[in-house]
């Protein structure tokens, strides 16, 4: 995997030849770079290149970046920066440049023996994909394509591999997940969408700081596996000699913090989950998570359409109507124009198979699975399932395909969910919410449980399904329920999935593409399997 082609053979030699001439091969620094952007906005009362030869430049800029392409003619020699602002074309010529050895500024300088010109430099030891800064004035060549003239250019950094062959061609996803830095140099779409996405949480910072939120940091380890249903990653901590687990959701320490002064707090967090891969599931992802007091679910459902309002005023290159694919693959148009439908969670199941979800409980697992199957519905695994993933997955084979949304599914049974809140008229169900877009889940918000008592039987209750192997059932979190006891105020929190959010918005079929180095296989192990079979 890692061994040299003849190319990047000859690259070391030549690194090998500029540094016993002296030169610095891999510059300190280079504080004088101005964006190729801001540069190539001066394109006006342009001089012919032989007019400011002979009078002199009339402004010197510099320019730093990757070098693209070169080709040489001659006395001239043309080649392609870029940066991360854009591409400029710049232009050497013969008897007209110098080159800086990262100490001092020559016409020439001699290798192995041989006296060398700062042009012939640019030509014999220069690559593309090396870094250099150029410096000079700004010209039109005879095609009309904005130029620099060099004057003087430095090797800021020699690049020993060249771009694999064909990479403009690349189609195999994994290839371009691996080594996204060569995806970002050919790809602009995906160069691009990582810029978006930074603009995207960068948005999303400002309107919590609008919004009076003060963001927090909450522990990735912990002994504990609480804050959502999901397989948790299990480590050893050597010095405590415990497990210790990769944190799921950072739910119950944000509501700790509420316990006293803090009345609306978010952290934008990773997350870890031990689940299968899909398109539409990874196994560390980032997610915003939000507490505050004084709210209950409702106001966490006007806040979300807030939210989503001011993202789309403030990114304007994201726009309300996108093509979303469901699980199935069905592309549906989806607008975001708020404000969003609502639908009753059980009341949506029943109405479509005649079950009441509300009404059942775990250990009722043999009649909800008979009744299920009597309503004609049968799913893959069920017979291992528990009552709360019957629920859901029961949710997700007759009401949710039918869900273009955006729309805020709402009311779920009690056993679907240990921490939220139940209904004061109806105890059966739990104030919760989710934003359903087609088939994707990205959002999650409830009435806080703030009643030890009852967080305490739900634990017992989720502890019960554990030891009937529902991998997923939240985690006992005895210090969580200590700090409930010192009393919590009226309360919703919220967790909105990053990058399904993002995906959604930037039409994207993956998630895996809106994430800059996806968790991938170990090429060792893929390689091992194949020499085994």
């Amino acid at each position: 995997m890692f061994e040299y082609g003849n190319e990047s053979l000859d690259r070391i030699e030549k690194i090998k030849k500029l540094k016993e001439a002296g030169v610095i091969v891999y510059a300190n620094n280079y504080h004088w770079k101005q964006d190729i952007s801001e540069v190539a906005k001066n394109n006006s009362n342009l001089k012919e290149v032989e007019a400011f030869q002979e009078s002199g430049a009339e402004k010197k800029y510099q320019i730093a970046g990757r070098l693209m392409s070169y080709k040489s003619h001659g006395k001239l020699a043309f080649a392609k920066v870029m940066d991360q602002s854009g591409t400029l074309q710049i232009c050497f010529m013969k008897d007209k440049v110098q080159f800086h050895t990262g100490k001092d500024l020559v016409d020439s300088l001699t290798i192995e023996g041989e006296e060398k010109s700062a042009y012939k430099i640019s030509e014999k030891f220069i690559n593309v994909w090396d870094y250099i800064w150029v410096k000079w004035d700004l010209f039109l060549t005879k095609h009309g394509e904005l130029t620099l003239f060099v004057s003087e250019f430095q090797i800021l950094s020699k690049a020993i591999r060249p771009l694999p062959e064909k990479f403009h061609w690349v189609t195999d996803q994994e290839t371009l997940y691996r080594q996204r830095y060569l995806d970002m140099i050919m790809n602009d779409d995906s160069y691009q969408r990582f810029i978006l996405r930074s603009k995207f949480v960068r948005a999303l910072r400002d309107f919590y700081e609008e919004n009076r939120f003060f963001e927090v940091e909450t522990p990735v380890l912990w002994n504990a596996a609480s804050g959502a249903a999901a397989a948790p990653f299990i480590t050893h901590h050597n010095d405590f000699d415990e497990e210790y687990f990769l944190r799921i959701s950072p739910e119950t320490f944000l509501k700790r913090i509420m316990v006293w002064r803090f009345e609306r707090v978010v952290e934008f967090t990773r997350n870890f989950r031990n689940e299968g891969s899909d398109p539409s599931h990874i196994q560390e992802f980032s997610a915003i998570e939000h507490y505050a007091a004084w709210w209950n679910f409702e106001d966490n459902m006007k806040f979300t359409e807030e939210m989503f309002e001011y993202i789309f005023a403030k990114v304007p290159e994201l726009k309300k109507e996108v093509l979303v694919k469901d699980k199935a693959w069905v592309e549906k148009l989806v607008n975001f124009q708020t404000p969003w439908q609502r639908i009753d969670y059980v009341e949506g199941i029943k109405k479509v198979c005649g079950i009441d979800v509300s009404m059942y409980f775990i250990g009722d697992e043999e009649k909800l699975r008979a009744d299920i199957k009597a309503a004609g519905v049968e799913f893959e695994g069920m017979n291992q399932m528990v009552v709360p993933t019957l629920i859901d997955y029961l949710f997700k084979k007759v009401l949710r395909p039918s869900i273009v949304g955006p729309a805020f599914v709402y009311n779920y049974p009690k056993t679907m969910q240990p921490l939220a809140r139940q209904n004061d008229e109806n105890p059966a169900i739990v104030e919760q919410f989710q934003l359903v877009v087609n088939g994707w889940e990205i959002i999650k918000a409830y009435s806080e449980l703030i009643d030890p008592s009852v967080q305490k039987a739900n634990f017992d209750a989720q502890a019960k399904a554990k030891e009937m192997w529902d991998e997923e059932a939240t985690s006992w979190d005895d210090d969580f329920v200590f700090a409930m006891e010192y009393a919590m105020p009226p309360q919703s929190g919220w967790g909105m999935w990053i990058e399904r959010v993002f995906s959604i918005l930037t039409q994207q079929d993956n998630l895996r593409d809106v994430v800059l180095f996806p968790l991938m296989k170990s090429q060792k192990k893929d390689e091992n399997k194949k020499e085994g079979n």
